[in-house]
């Protein structure tokens, strides 16, 4: 059995990341959900030109080529949204070792540094916490009754995140035992 997952209450964001093709660096799409005292503070969404053309996953998430063209580049955009992660503990992520890579490797590729942030993985907590199986986003939603607008589009994953933390942090607080693994 693992070491019990730690939540603690303070500021986290949960982020999500769309990719264009199977490089890591071509993030078309970024939701980034705050919160702070237990409660959502502040959202952004925001496309993004990745820095090739091609598009293989646009039937997952809808984003073309022809959408993200006239986007900045992430480069031109982190310095944007890194104020949303000014005095947090954690970002957030389903399958965080996903959206760890794909933040990593933007900023490689923008010459940027990424955050020195832990990062708390949503599909960890599910098992961990909840014992659900499967964990994919829609099955964790679903089976904690969270609500989950589109699934593939960067905000709406980055929202149920924080809310599976948050959820995760109720249970824990309340007491409920992790499964034993």
């Amino acid at each position: 059995m693992g070491a019990r997952p730690r939540v603690r209450s303070s500021a986290f964001a949960a982020i999500d990341f769309e990719t264009a093709d199977y490089g890591r660096d071509s993030a078309c799409a970024i939701g980034i959900v705050r919160v702070e005292n237990e409660r959502i503070v502040e959202r952004e969404y925001r496309l993004i030109r990745p820095p090739r053309r091609e598009f293989v996953f646009s039937y997952l998430h809808g984003i073309t080529w022809e959408m993200v063209r006239s986007e900045p580049a992430f480069g031109q955009l982190w310095p944007e949204l890194q104020p949303l992660l000014r005095g947090i503990d954690f970002l957030a992520a389903h399958n965080a070792s996903f959206d760890r890579a794909v933040l990593e490797a933007c900023c490689r590729q923008a010459g940027l540094s990424a955050p020195g942030l832990p990062f708390q993985c949503t599909v960890r907590l599910a098992r961990e916490v909840f014992g659900v199986y499967p964990t994919k986003l829609p099955d964790v939603c679903r089976a904690l009754q969270l609500k989950l607008d589109h699934h593939h589009h960067a905000q709406a994953d980055a929202e149920a995140c924080a809310r599976i933390v948050l959820a995760a942090r109720k249970a824990l607080r309340a007491g409920a035992n992790t499964p034993a693994g």
